[in-house]
């Protein structure tokens, strides 16, 4: 057996990579999909070999690449299979292994995370490994689909019996098993080891159902597949209910010795790591939330532990008890160390009567200004589990829900736990969004209105608006005191059935006299071969105000073929307004046979004047056509001239301007896109004070760095000075993993021309995605036009 050692300067001493250029002779048992493992570890030597075979079903290489990362998600070792060279059709490769090794200094839940390039479904290869921790539980984990999550097991073993080890749903299940091979029985046994089936295999499957009756025992059942390959699928276990009590994750294990109880303790801890600046003299503390997974209420206990020297750093309290699926914040304080050096602890969590489930989180605080207080290199380059606060520092101190708007006085708000946040001289204050129960009686009961969308738009006078639904109600909300107390007004009555809404927000230059018009989306078809095409009334809603109330017209009918609207990412503006005309940008579905370029993007001008809709201009094709996510978007110049982006999915961006300005029926410039051949993909658009038009989208990279063999998706940023063409991209957030990647980005611009950017990266990879509970979402901003980005705190937010 050849044997090649890989020198990793980047990692600790201890820690040595190799590569197998031949299978080991005990091959392990094998299977399909991405995902990792998760492996209960005490402090010693730990050792993973992981094997792959490619299936050679493409002509795409399929490199593997495994990271071992600890219980505070420091990456410990790094290893990659590389393709086996066969040409596609070749069949089932050869075996190749590599060897991670790293010292496990610490009791905890250490993990392993597989990706092969090229391949979010893992359909490619399959993998497994052996290791010298006996107690560990396999995470099968692919890539996301636009359906109902699922979760099957590939098991591949051609030569003997293979087991898959799982928890069984306390509810009725079925379970079905696709088999390739010899035939024979599938057997299922209980946690006591005795036989609950034994299902003979018939036309390559079996299946069968459990009832609730049957007792579930303590423990995991086990599950035995003759020779060959199985498909499995289980309830509870590769597909879920609302009410199963481990969703969307397939945990596993071909070995009853080494389960655990990783699914109750599951994000123990988190955030797993933190890293906090803090000025020489100064105190300061951080939340950490500990979380019971279990379906049953339990203590965890917590205690600070120091790999060094001790030093003064104290948790809130010695431990809390949670209620299942229930979560607690606790805190740590500590002093800042002296200048130019740092201090490290653990916190440790550990469930009460099971000390050898204890794992921990990280804290390290360093003396000095966080490297995200100041103008990054960009762009920002993500690495697996180092994110914005361990490669920078960033603590988000602000709310973090949605993007941020300002009003007339350039005052931060934003969307928060359903109600509204302003920041102010006291710090951030949360705000109910109540509002009379009864819109003609002032006097009436407030009640809660949870908010339609994330967009707060702002009138000439400075009153505050946002969209609101209160049980099957729909209204226009108004404060006019900052958020302190609102009015509502119900929409106009429309079509039965789904609708989205828009409204106009603040996008450089466009600040209505009133209230904000509103654009209404009611779907009236989706079309069953076609997913993306979806077809929908376009309405215009102007509202008026009249004293202290809030009247509309009749909806306006804009279009009767509307492709809908794709906002959670981009939030695309697409209304603007200047004195009493109102413009509306919106992309069409078209007929299927008629083959066309793209989404037909259209601006139409309404004239409050005269009540009337002027003609659509189509401003250009945002391909492919009958594509629900080519939403387009508009803004309006300090001279009034109409600037409109068609959406694109993986496509680059027509664009198109009027001819006059403010309106958008006297012509428009012939459509040019703001780049060849650039793969962009949720428009997001603003004006700067001097007519420059700043957008963000998704940018896709394809076999470039750090990911050479696979595509990429990217956080980028473009932009147009006035009278000159459109600048090259510029690169904002390269994310972690290859593959799918998506934003949900938010570009907004306050009364000064800054620039900001609200994003929240998220992966394909359901592993990565559930190992991280709660958001990722975070500010970056640009106070010079976008020639410099910095990510945001609440002192830039309220200069």
């Amino acid at each position: 057996m050849g044997l090649t050692r890989v020198a990793t300067p980047a990692l600790a001493a201890a820690i040595t990579l190799s590569l197998l250029t031949h299978a080991p002779a005990d091959q392990p048992p094998l299977f399909g999909g991405s995902g990792g493992a998760y492996f209960l570890a005490e402090p010693g030597p730990l050792e993973i070999e992981v094997t792959k075979r490619d299936r050679n079903r493409r002509d795409a290489p399929s490199e593997l690449v495994a990271i071992l990362f600890g219980p505070d998600r420091t990456v410990l070792a790094q290893a990659r299979i590389p393709d086996d060279g066969r040409p596609r059709g070749g069949g089932m490769g050869p075996a190749q292994s590599a060897r991670l090794t790293a010292k496990a200094k610490h009791r905890g839940i250490y993990g392993l995370m597989i990706t092969i390039s090229g391949d979010r479904y893992g359909e490619t290869a399959v993998w497994g490994f052996r290791a010298s921790c006996p107690r560990y539980v396999i995470e099968t984990a692919r890539g996301h689909r636009d359906e109902r999550h699922q979760e099957p097991l590939v098991v591949f073993n051609p030569d003997g019996d293979a087991t898959v080890c799982f928890l069984p749903r306390p509810q009725d299940f079925d379970f079905e098993v696709e088999h390739v091979g010899r035939g024979g029985t599938v057997g299922l046994l209980d946690a006591s080891g005795n036989q609950v089936a034994d299902v003979p295999i018939r036309d390559g499957g079996a299946r069968a159902q459990i009832a609730a009756t049957t007792p579930r025992g303590h423990g995991p059942w086990r599950m035995r597949l003759p020779p060959g390959e199985s498909t499995v699928h289980v309830d509870g276990l590769t597909r879920w209910e609302k009410d199963d009590a481990f969703p969307d994750m397939a945990c596993w294990t071909p070995d009853p010795s080494s389960w655990f109880a990783l699914l109750e303790n599951h994000g123990l801890l988190t955030p797993y790591r933190r890293l906090i600046y803090l000025a020489a003299g100064a105190r300061g503390d951080v939340a950490l939330r500990a979380h019971n997974a279990a379906t049953r209420a339990r203590r965890i206990d917590l205690a600070v532990e120091f790999p060094g020297e001790p030093w003064p750093a104290a948790l809130s309290t010695n431990g809390v008890t949670l209620g299942p699926k229930k979560s607690a914040e606790i805190r740590l304080s500590f002093p800042a160390p002296p200048e130019g050096q740092e201090r490290i602890c653990h916190v440790r969590a550990t469930p009460e009567g099971d000390a050898s489930l204890s794992t921990f989180a990280t804290v390290t605080v360093r003396a000095g200004e966080a490297p995200a207080t100041r103008p990054l290199v960009m762009p920002i380059v993500l690495r697996p589990f180092e994110h914005e606060n361990e490669q920078f520092g960033h603590i988000p101190d602000f709310p973090r829900d949605a993007e941020m708007y300002f009003d007339a006085k350039n005052r931060p708000f934003t969307l928060d736990g359903g109600g509204l946040a302003t920041a102010g001289a006291s710090g951030w204050a949360r705000l109910p969004i109540n509002a009379p129960s009864d819109p003609g009686d002032p006097g009436s009961k407030p009640q809660a209105f949870a908010p339609v969308g994330t967009k707060i738009a702002f009138d000439r006078a400075n009153n505050l608006y946002l969209l609101g639904s209160l049980g099957s109600r729909r209204a226009l909300l108004r404060s006019s005191d900052g958020g302190a107390h609102f009015t509502a007004a119900d929409l106009p009555p429309g079509r039965a059935g789904s609708a989205s809404y828009d409204i106009e927000q603040f996008s450089g230059h466009n600040i209505p006299d009133g209230p904000p018009p509103i654009v209404r989306y009611a779907l009236t078809a989706a079309d069953p071969s076609l997913f993306w095409r979806r077809i929908h009334h376009v309405e215009l809603l102007l509202p008026a105000a009249q004293g202290d109330r809030m009247t509309f017209g009749a909806p306006i009918l804009v279009s009767t073929q509307g492709i809908g609207l794709a906002m959670h990412s981009g939030i695309p503006a697409t209304l603007a307004s200047r004195g009493n005309r109102t413009h509306i940008c919106w992309g069409e579905a078209t007929d299927p046979r008629a083959k066309a370029p793209g989404v037909p993007a259209y601006v139409a001008t309404y004239d409050r004047g005269l009540g009337r809709l002027g003609p659509a201009s189509l401003i250009g094709h945002g391909p492919p056509a009958n594509d629900i996510h080519n939403t387009p978007s508009l803004t309006i110049d300090d001279r009034g001239i109409l600037h409109a982006i068609g959406g694109t999915h993986g496509k680059p961006f027509p664009y198109a301007a009027s001819l006059k300005p403010n309106d958008a029926g006297a012509g428009w410039t012939p459509p040019s896109v703001t780049g060849e051949d650039l793969p962009q993909t949720y428009i997001g658009m603003v004006c700067g004070p001097d007519g420059t038009l700043h957008t963000a989208f998704r940018l896709w990279q394809r076999n470039k760095e750090p990911f050479p063999l696979s595509s990429y998706a990217t956080l980028a940023y473009q932009r147009k000075p006035p009278g000159r063409p459109w600048q090259e991209p510029k690169i904002l957030i390269v994310p972690p993993l290859s593959e799918y990647s998506v934003f949900y980005h938010r570009l907004t611009i306050d009364r000064r021309g800054r620039l900001f950017l609200s994003y929240d990266y998220w992966s394909t990879l359901w592993f990565y995605r559930n190992d991280h509970p709660g958001r990722r979402r975070t500010l970056l901003m640009s106070p010079d036009g976008g020639d410099t980005w910095k990510l945001a705190s609440t002192r830039d937010l309220s200069e």
